[in-house]
């Protein structure tokens, strides 16, 4: 297992029962310098009402607050295995409500539950916000990333800890993060080679049960050891992953082509819109009208045609889109149009 290529077990597989758990909660921040809720979020006045009345102010059923120095929120966190009481973890507050900014706020203590139900953490801290957004009078504003989310570092602590099986299972099961049948071949092999017994086996290309020695020892010590046995991971299907949001394609090593000729070109539609304005003479009975004039223009630029030779390379495939100038949705265009050809020897994804 000496391949330049070959990756640590705990790179390619992950220990079932050993995860992260997700945990939320919902919350107020305070403090804020008038960018919070504004009069349309009525459950932010009720949650203050209801906080009020825990410190004993008691506020009149009808009464209509208009607290714009805070803002309903939503705190979300990973609560990490193995983590005991009194340890802290980090937490995501995301606005619920219409408030422009959180930046300044504190969140108040807020209670944490899992799936289940049950309160696992508390949170509580000043937000941490990467974003600004500003406005002025006129209606002009800026926005620089997002002001109305935020993180709290170490701003919650575990009060709960999440039961797990993981010490008295009589065997372990590991997860591979990208499932291959010859991935999971070889991972078994490694593990009894290393052991000198028939510990480990697969019935698929997603999980490998190990039944755990007697002479182990711990049961940490016997996960670290499996860790670091070097493992050749099987030949994954290329992949050609594009987001859809950004424009951004990215291509993976070994996507290849089969012979293909491709022509590409671009069509351009511009469309004008402006405004007549027709006046009617001095002491004339008739009225000013605007009338709105379109302009429609189609174009195309001149087209390429390129050819790709059997089993061109990622390298080769880029140097050619390069010297057409295509955009990202051209290249997204090309690469379907291939995928569907047959002459793609990856797999498409859109995120």
């Amino acid at each position: 297992m000496g391949s330049a290529h070959a990756q640590s077990l705990g790179q390619l597989t992950n220990v079932e029962g050993i995860r992260e758990n997700q945990l939320t909660g919902y919350g107020i921040v305070v403090g804020l310098a008038g960018t919070g809720d504004g009069s349309q979020a009525k459950y932010t006045s009720q949650s203050i009402k209801n906080m009020l009345n825990q410190f004993g102010v008691r506020m009149p059923d009808n009464a209509q607050l208009r607290a714009r120095n805070t803002a309903a929120v939503m705190v979300s966190a990973s609560f990490p295995p193995g983590y005991r009481k009194g340890q802290q973890i980090d937490i995501t507050v995301s606005s619920l409500g219409d408030a422009k900014s959180l930046r300044g706020g504190t969140l108040l203590m807020t209670p944490l539950r899992a799936a289940d139900g049950d309160i696992y953490a508390l949170a509580q801290g000043n937000l941490v916000i990467p974003g600004v957004a500003a406005s002025g009078r006129t209606g002009s504003s800026v926005t620089i990333n997002t002001a109305t989310a935020g993180r709290v570092p170490n701003g919650a602590t575990i009060e709960r800890e999440i039961a797990s099986d993981f010490a008295d299972a009589p065997t372990l099961r590991l997860n591979l993060k990208r499932p291959n049948f010859q991935t999971a071949t070889n991972i078994v092999d490694a593990i009894n080679r290393n052991f000198g017994a028939s510990i480990a086996a697969t019935e698929d290309a997603t999980s490998v049960e190990i039944a755990i020695p007697g002479n182990a020892g711990s049961r940490s010590a016997f996960i670290a050891h499996l860790n670091r046995i070097q493992i050749e991971p099987g030949n994954d299907t290329p992949k050609v992953i594009f987001n859809a949001r950004t424009g951004t394609v990215v291509i993976s090593q070994g996507v290849t082509v089969k012979p293909t000729v491709v022509s590409h070109g671009t069509l351009k539609v511009t469309i004008d819109e402006n405004f007549a304005v027709s006046q009617p003479e001095a002491l004339g009975n008739g009225q000013t009208m605007v009338t709105p004039q379109s302009s429609i223009n189609v174009s195309e630029s001149g087209a390429h045609t390129f050819q790709w030779k059997n089993g061109a390379s990622l390298q080769a495939i880029v140097d050619t889109i390069n010297s057409i100038g295509a955009t990202p949705d051209d290249l997204m265009a090309i690469l379907q149009g291939l995928s569907e050809a047959g002459a793609l020897n990856a797999e498409l994804e859109v995120i």
